[in-house]
């Protein structure tokens, strides 16, 4: 089931809800064939949950969106982005354990 709390970001929508955010931004470049990816998705959901109103939690499906995919060189998954002020501010790569993503997150706050 989808998490209303995690946007589903598209070529159309990426500049709308992420270069032009408010607030910090994290999104995780995925794919449905990505196991890590995958065992990530609950992770994303839980922080996208706990942090509403302080940062927005974005999913890039790459082979949807593979020109967003190459705008920010993702060239493994999952790739987290973190954006703040409409900049990529942080990346991680891989799977990861939570405190790491909402230390990354919350510091750019």
């Amino acid at each position: 089931m989808a998490n209303p709390n995690v946007i589903n970001l598209t070529e159309s929508n990426f500049t709308s809800e992420v270069l032009n955010s408010s607030v910090p931004v994290l999104v995780d470049f995925w794919a449905p064939w990505c196991g890590p990816c995958i065992q990530l998705s609950p992770v994303i959901d839980e922080i996208a949950n706990e942090r509403v109103g302080k940062a927005k939690i974005g999913k890039v499906n790459v082979d949807e969106s593979p020109a967003l995919a190459g705008q920010f060189r993702v060239n493994s998954i999952p790739a987290l982005i973190f954006f703040k002020g409409g900049q990529p501010a942080g990346q991680l790569v891989g799977r990861q354990p939570k405190a790491e993503i909402l230390n990354k997150l919350d510091g750019l706050a």
